[in-house]
């Protein structure tokens, strides 16, 4: 019964430790604690204090929301770190990245040059689940890419089992859906565009939420939240949480400004007040003409075809055309092909100019991103980048509220296991 009380606290810390963490707080290398875990060689009694130690000050280092609070996360399809960067608000510490493209993996390490010490991987497929370290919550951004549950019907008749392996198979939340499985963090959040409600006729929203609730056992809850709340952009997004357990979570508990800012907030200052920012210099706005750099203004030739264009679907009947912003707008989303033509937000300049494009730096702004954030790729890529990332302060916002119960799920966990130990001696 000895050997049994350190053994269930070592699984308890490898749900939320590495090896190499767990070796170093016990005094020991990383292929004892290898050795322990596999069941080659006992785990000593004599460690049981140091075990039970290191879940209690996990535990304990929690604290609350925005107080100097730690939690460890992981950062999946990571993009340029908005989610990170929410989370990081509230003392999270990021302990793994996935992120496959080169141009966005540029901007993260830029952004976050620390990142030496844990693993930044690119693609997550191939990556196995049990080498991804303990964490305490899971973030992903997943891709939607379309699946089917066809062949579902056929599996019952048959009495195979269809599992989310099955029925995720071959898409990227199979990937989230397989890490949640094998590190059980105590929780998670995903997001992504609001279609994924209607997709399939909701049927693939059906598959995830049958994933999450059913097949890994998960509290869920989710929501649409616009992003026009904390920044001039209508930019509508579906956020799922689920928790290891049962919690009080509740959407109510986000505050949403109702009067978000406006266009103008974001805009680069003419007024002499422009910030001058040593990692942009000049690239975007000429300080010393107080204005925006003119290879953002539209050429006579694309204006001309915009203007043909939404006249041409106006009479047709159709609602497709560009979309003029001015300073008390607040503008339509911004997507990743803003680089073509950067027809959803033209800014207007007033009747004497062209309309203009955002540029990189406004778009940072316009999802909530500080000024601080560095932008080390081009126009093209940047547009992309922020085309595809998300609203930062929704990212904040949702982290505040979930904390919390992330915090009190661990110290449950610890008390319980704790509980455990004592009764094994009894």
């Amino acid at each position: 019964m000895t050997l049994a009380a350190p053994l269930a606290l070592l699984k308890q810390a490898r749900a939320r430790f590495t090896q190499r963490e767990i070796a170093a707080h016990v005094g020991k290398d990383i292929k004892t604690v290898r050795r322990w875990e596999k069941g080659e060689t006992p785990c000593p009694a004599m460690l049981e204090p140091a075990l039970r130690d290191l879940l209690q000050n996990r535990a304990q280092a929690g604290g609350g929301a925005g107080g100097g609070a730690q939690f460890r996360f992981i950062d999946l399809f990571a993009g340029i770190g908005g989610i990170r960067m929410g989370f990081e608000a509230h003392g999270g510490d990021c302990v793994f990245t996935s992120e496959w493209n080169d141009f966005s993996t540029k901007t993260y390490r830029e952004n976050y040059p620390g990142d030496g010490e844990h693993a930044l991987i690119g693609d997550i497929v191939s990556f196995p689940a049990e080498e991804v370290p303990g964490h305490d919550v899971l973030l992903g951004g997943f891709p939607c890419q379309p699946f089917s549950i066809a062949g579902v019907s056929k599996k019952n008749a048959l009495g195979r089992p269809h599992g989310f392996e099955c029925t995720t198979q071959g898409t990227l939340f199979f990937d989230v859906a397989r890490i949640i499985a094998a590190k059980r963090p105590a929780a998670f959040l995903l997001e992504n565009v609001k279609n994924l409600l209607s997709h399939d006729k909701g049927r693939t929203f059906d598959v995830i939420l049958q994933t999450l609730r059913d097949e890994l056992g998960y509290e869920v809850h989710y929501r649409v939240v616009d992003g026009q709340h904390f920044t001039p952009q209508h930019r509508e997004r579906i956020i799922i949480v689920g928790f290891r357990g049962e919690t009080s979570f509740s959407w109510d508990d986000l505050h949403l400004p109702e009067n978000g800012p406006r266009l103008g907030s974001i805009l680069h200052r003419t007024d002499g007040s422009e910030p001058v920012l040593p990692w942009d210099h000049d690239r975007f706005f000429d300080h010393t003409s107080r204005r925006v750099q003119p290879k953002y203004t539209l050429t006579p030739n694309l204006w001309t075809y915009l203007q043909n264009y939404a006249e041409k679907h106006r009479a047709a009947g159709n609602g497709f055309g560009f979309g003029m912003a001015y300073p008390d707008s607040v503008t339509r989303t911004l997507s990743a092909r803003y680089h073509k033509d950067g027809s959803e937000i033209l800014v207007y300049q007033g009747e004497a100019l062209r309309p203009r494009r955002l540029t990189p730096r406004e778009c940072a702004r316009l999802m909530g991103f500080p000024d601080t954030f560095r932008i080390p790729v081009s126009d093209t890529q940047a547009y992309r980048q922020f085309g595809n990332s998300v609203v930062m302060p929704v990212m904040r916002e949702v982290a505040r509220i979930m904390l919390p119960h992330v915090q009190t799920l661990l110290a449950k966990e610890t008390r319980r296991g704790s509980k455990q130990t004592l009764s094994l001696h009894a």
